[in-house]
């Protein structure tokens, strides 16, 4: 879908109503909440189809990538969980399957037996650095048509953005 076909407004009697209430500059930060959140939501749609076309969903690739990123280090299933931010159950029922599959093995800690360790197999690893590799192609793709410093300005520009909203929920929060 190209992005001329879409307004950043959600319909022009919105922006014409928003237009009669509030200034100029109020309806074009409203316009960049609008685009900020299509284009995330859109990115992370596509995103997501890569994930689970390469992993099998976004989790199991995050759990892979935690996994080949610890380099070896047995990962302990709680770190997992902090990672993801999901329930115990959730992580169960994913490392269940991921050693099903043969990608994950996990064993009890040795020091501490209530805990499971989990690190990535030899299939698990190629799985991984296969879907690594085609993601990063892809998204080298998707980055192209930007210049290094852009990709800077618009990260530190984002950053920056995030703040601000953070900003104003805490203060929100202290009232």
């Amino acid at each position: 879908m190209d992005s001329s076909d879409q307004t950043n407004f959600p319909t022009p009697s919105l922006r014409a109503a928003y237009l009669q209430r509030f200034p100029v500059a109020a309806a074009q930060r409203m316009e960049m909440v609008f685009t900020l959140k299509s284009a995330s939501q859109q990115i992370t749609n596509v995103l997501n189809g890569w994930l689970e076309s390469t992993a099998g969903s976004p989790a199991r690739f995050q759990t892979l990538a935690l996994l080949w990123g610890a380099g070896g280090r047995p990962v302990p299933h709680q770190e997992i969980i902090a990672t993801l931010k999901v329930k115990r159950a959730t992580v169960s029922a994913m490392m269940y399957s991921l050693e099903q599959e043969g990608f994950v093995q996990s064993v009890g800690d040795e020091q501490d037996r209530r805990r499971l360790l989990a690190t990535l197999t030899k299939k698990g690893k190629d799985i991984f650095t296969s879907a690594m590799d085609l993601n990063a192609s892809r998204i080298q793709k998707a980055f192209s048509g930007l210049a290094p410093e852009e990709i800077a300005l618009f990260q530190s520009l984002f950053v920056r953005l995030r703040d601000g909203f953070l900003k104003v929920v805490d203060e929100e929060a202290k009232q």
